[in-house]
């Protein structure tokens, strides 16, 4: 059974940085596709940053091009999301997402078969 758990979240203020944490565990990941997805208030979830398991390729989407780093650390089986320069357009329940399908660059909510529970980012003016 895949279990995604993140961690990380907080109240920063804008210009601030966190960094989000993806436990994963049930499978071998090496062949998965892993992605930050976001919520905020009244949107819907959109699709933040992607890696293969190595983290040798890696894509985002425009907002965040620049100031989001997604990484892994296999040894730990571990995704992150360093955010820096957030922004209060960044406010929203970021997930964790895994995708078992031949890897591309996948970008949309049904790509995905499994899902953390969420974090909560709040940044502040």
């Amino acid at each position: 059974q895949v279990l995604l758990v993140e961690s990380g979240g907080g109240l920063v203020q804008a210009g601030g940085s966190l960094r989000l944490s993806c436990a994963a565990s049930g499978r071998t990941f090496s062949s998965a596709t892993m992605g930050w997805f976001r919520q905020a208030p009244g949107k819907e979830r959109e699709f933040v940053a992607g890696s293969n398991w190595s983290g040798g390729t890696t894509y985002y989407t425009d907002a965040v091009k620049g100031r989001f780093t997604i990484s892994t650390d296999n040894a730990k089986n571990t995704v992150y999301l360093q955010m820096n320069s957030l922004k209060p357009e960044d406010t929203a329940v970021y997930y964790c997402a895994a995708s078992f399908r031949p890897f591309s660059t996948l970008r949309t909510q049904r790509d995905y078969d499994y899902w953390g529970q969420g974090t909560q980012v709040t940044v502040s003016s």
